[in-house]
């Protein structure tokens, strides 16, 4: 708490109700937000990329009034939370960003804040990644568990009966990038290039425009842009996930700013404007500029890099099969393309989770569900604990 490397950290516009901390522990120094009272039950939320603590201001107060303790961080890699590896593309130990890890960092957390158990991990984006896995491994932590805006495809399945004269091993991979690339239009994943050594300074740089380029990258994902009409994808291939805006699928020679720069070509600034004053203002949004201008990119990206390297993934191999077997819920918004971008994942939830509870598609949102339509959110929020609290009263 006395650490004086947080002395030039100003303090961020927070709605009345939430309280800003720094709490050393055993790995990271986590900076997180906090609202209500300390001795009520906790909710966890866990933000994704490229956002912050700050992505769960709209909602904390309001869950709080309902006798909660509720706590967002700056997850590994991002904003004010540090003592992680911060070295360069080329020197991280990417071990250090692995699922397994960032799922260790909430369980660090929870027991240094002082809990035992969180009522409730609400995750959001790639941070519904951790939470999905935080949920399965550690259900005795996490007792629910809400997933926004990514949905969770399931543990690993490994080959099986091998020794069986009739196995057959599974087809190689068809490969997508090299289908994508070939494409009469050309185009790329954004995970893979997220993933690649020039990705970090491409965002960053120029710091000038960092606001421009996040505006947009905030306006595209939004409900507010008219080019968002999500729909399931029948299969992965190039053609269809070329169906998808260019900051899923990008144009191959693009860089990401350039990808939303093309796509904010034909938007009216003033329009634009107007809606963002509803839900992200620009001092809102100087938060997040701030906050990467400081730190670059490449923490976060470093996820990403984890995602698409097989080996980085074996770890997960002990859980296969296993199911998410807490209270679970799926939240996102209809304007949202997250939650088709992998075929048949979000139709899949039934069996990935033993005790779901369904789908939430929130109107006027996109991607940032819980800041578009907060009061909504807190809704099905409530809705949803109050069920799990009846559920369990009868059993």
């Amino acid at each position: 708490m006395g650490d004086s490397s947080i002395a030039n950290f100003q303090p961020l516009p927070l709605p009345d109700g939430i309280t800003e901390h720094y709490l050393k522990s055993k790995d990271l120094h986590y900076y997180y937000l906090s609202a209500g009272d300390p001795s009520k039950p906790l909710i966890l939320c866990l933000h994704g990329f490229p956002e912050l603590a700050y992505s769960w201001r709209k909602i904390m107060p309001a869950l709080a009034s309902n006798g909660y303790h509720v706590v967002a961080y700056d997850q590994r890699g991002y904003g004010r939370t540090r003592n992680h590896d911060d070295r360069p593309f080329h020197e991280v130990d990417l071990g250090t960003f692995a699922f397994t890890r960032l799922v260790r960092d909430a369980v660090i957390f929870v027991n240094a804040l002082g809990y035992k158990e969180v009522e409730c991990l609400i995750s959001h984006d790639f941070g519904a990644v951790v939470g999905a896995w935080s949920a399965l491994t550690r259900g005795d932590i996490f007792k629910s568990v809400i997933m926004m805006a990514h949905p969770f495809k399931g543990s690993p399945s490994l080959p099986f009966n091998t020794v069986s004269p009739n196995y057959q091993p599974p087809p190689p991979e068809p490969n997508i990038h090299e289908a994508l690339a070939n494409l009469p239009s050309p185009r790329k994943h954004y995970k893979w290039y997220y993933s690649t050594a020039p990705a970090a300074n491409d965002m960053l740089n120029p710091k000038a425009d960092l606001h421009t380029f996040l505006r947009g990258y905030f306006h595209l994902k939004s409900a507010d842009w008219k080019g968002n009409n999500p729909k399931p994808l029948q299969a992965w291939s190039a053609t269809e996930l070329a169906t998808m805006p260019y900051y899923y699928v990008m144009p191959f020679h693009s860089t990401m700013r350039e990808a939303v720069t093309l796509s904010m070509a034909n938007e009216d600034p003033s329009l634009v404007q107007q809606k963002w004053e509803r839900w992200l203002s620009d001092r809102e949004l100087d938060v997040y500029v701030s906050e990467w201008t400081r730190t670059g990119f490449q923490g976060g990206l470093n996820w990403y890099r984890v995602a698409t390297e097989a080996r980085l993934m074996e770890d997960l191999d002990v859980f296969a099969g296993r199911k998410i077997d807490i209270p679970s819920l799926f939240v996102d918004g209809r304007q949202d393309w997250a939650m088709f971008q992998e075929p048949g994942v979000l139709e899949k939830m039934n069996d990935t989770c033993s005790k779901f509870y369904g789908i939430e598609v929130v109107d006027g949102a996109g991607h940032w569900v819980q800041q578009e339509q907060p009061e909504r959110v807190v809704d099905i929020v409530e809705k949803f604990l109050i069920k799990v609290k009846k559920d369990k009263m009868s059993y």
